[in-house]
């Protein structure tokens, strides 16, 4: 029997993941934060969602490992963060060339 995974009920880490991304603002919050860190402030200025769906997301996104706050400099990708992001890098180009093409 394969060990759930929180968010999961079937226990797959794909699923959990895809329902943790798949949450209204966590890719954009994942997106903003691909060149280093921001401040809270920062973040909401970027991304205009509530500050109560931000944080909500941001402390999902830290539960995950996903995401880290630096006292000094704001929240950041951690390492499976960064790797995360990397995965993203090619459907971001293929997203590039697809909206030249309609």
């Amino acid at each position: 029997m394969v060990k759930r995974v929180r968010g999961s009920r079937t226990g797959r880490p794909i699923m959990a993941l895809l329902d943790l991304l798949g949450r209204r603002w966590t890719l954009r919050i994942v997106w903003e934060l691909r060149e280093g860190s921001l401040r809270f402030r920062e973040l909401q200025d970027l991304i205009g969602a509530s500050p109560t769906i931000i944080n909500t997301r941001l402390a999902e996104l830290r539960e995950a490992r996903l995401v880290e706050l630096d006292e000094a400099t704001g929240y950041r990708l951690t390492g499976l963060g960064r790797e995360l992001l990397q995965l993203f890098l090619p459907l971001h180009l293929w997203s590039e060339k697809w909206a030249k093409s309609i």
